[in-house]
C-alpha cells in the first residue's frame, strides 16, 4: 500500500440541485456527494478542501478540490476516476485527477479564480438553466466601461452579502470583461478574475452591471459603491442560474482551455 498523497481532482458540476458546494448538515451539497464518494472509493480518512465555495445553485466548468489522505498509485488513476464517476450523481462529473505535491491545497494554494457569468438576450427553452435571460436593452459597451472601475485593489464590501462578517473585504482583481462573443451574439459574458471573492461579489456587480446597461446607473454611481459601502447592491443580486466557476489557476499551471461560447446548451 503506497503512503497517503494529496490528489487533485478538477470537476465540472450542474449546480442547480445543490445547495453549494460547502458540505452540510441536511442539504445536498457537491461537496457532500463527493465527499460520499470518495469515502467508498479510497476510504473515510480522505478529508477534500474545494477551490471556491460555490453559491447554491452556482455551477462549475473546472472547479478543483484537494483529496488529502487516499493511498494511490499514479497507475491506479484512471481507475479511480472511472469509479468515483460511477458513484456520483449524473449532474457531478471527475474530469482530471492526478498526484499533487504534498503541499498542494485546492483552496490555499490557488493563484486565481476566474468566474463567467452568462446573460442572455432572448429566451431560450434550452439554456434557461444557465443564463439569465434580460429582456430590457443593454448597452454592453458601458457595461465594459464601468467594469473597467473594479480591475486592481478596491474595498467590495458593498457588493458582499454579510461584509461584517468578513476578515476583509479589500479584493485584488486581474480583469473584469464584458464580451459578446463573436459567433454567439445573443450571450453577454461578464468574466472576472481574482485571487478570492467575497459572499455573493460576482453576483451583485453583475446586477450593477446589468442595471448601468439598462441605463438606470452609470459609471460615477458604481465609483461610489467603491468608495463608500452601501446596501442598494443586494437589491440588484443576479440569479445563481448564469454563474460559473470557470477555472482556477496555480503556480506552473498552462492556460485553461478556451470554453466554448454555447456550452452549456443555449
Amino acid at each position: 500500500m503506497p503512503p497517503p498523497s494529496v490528489l487533485r481532482a478538477t470537476l465540472e458540476y450542474d449546480g442547480g440541485h445543490y445547495r453549494g458546494w460547502q458540505a452540510q448538515v441536511n442539504a445536498r451539497t457537491v461537496q457532500g456527494e463527493l465527499m460520499r464518494a470518495c469515502r467508498e472509493v479510497l476510504g473515510t480518512d480522505v478529508k477534500i478542501n474545494g477551490a471556491g465555495r460555490t453559491d447554491a445553485g452556482v455551477h462549475a466548468f473546472a472547479q478543483v478540490a484537494s483529496l488529502h489522505g487516499a493511498s494511490v498509485k499514479a497507475a491506479e488513476l484512471g481507475k479511480v476516476r472511472q469509479d468515483l464517476n460511477d458513484l456520483l450523481p449524473p449532474d457531478i462529473n471527475v474530469l482530471r485527477l492526478a498526484v499533487a505535491p504534498a503541499s498542494f491545497h485546492a483552496r490555499h494554494s490557488a493563484r486565481e479564480r476566474i468566474y463567467r457569468y452568462r446573460i442572455s438576450r432572448r429566451r431560450t427553452a434550452f439554456g434557461k438553466r444557465f443564463v439569465y435571460w434580460v429582456k430590457d436593452r443593454l448597452d454592453a459597451s458601458a457595461m465594459q466601461a464601468t467594469a473597467d472601475l473594479f480591475v486592481g485593489r478596491h474595498d467590495f464590501g458593498s457588493f458582499a452579502e454579510n461584509a461584517e462578517g468578513h476578515d476583509s473585504t479589500l479584493v485584488e482583481v486581474a480583469f473584469a470583461r464584458v464580451e459578446t462573443p463573436p459567433d454567439a451574439p445573443d450571450l453577454i459574458f461578464f468574466r472576472i478574475a481574482a485571487s478570492h471573492f467575497l459572499w455573493k461579489m460576482v453576483r451583485r456587480l453583475t446586477g450593477a452591471l446589468l442595471e448601468v446597461g439598462r441605463g438606470r446607473l452609470d459609471a460615477a454611481g458604481v465609483r461610489a459603491l467603491l468608495e463608500s459601502r452601501s446596501g442598494k447592491p443586494a437589491e440588484w443580486t443576479a440569479p445563481p442560474s448564469g454563474l460559473f466557476l470557470e477555472s482556477v489557476a496555480y503556480p506552473g499551471d498552462p492556460p485553461p482551455p478556451v470554453i466554448d461560447p454555447y456550452r452549456p446548451g443555449f
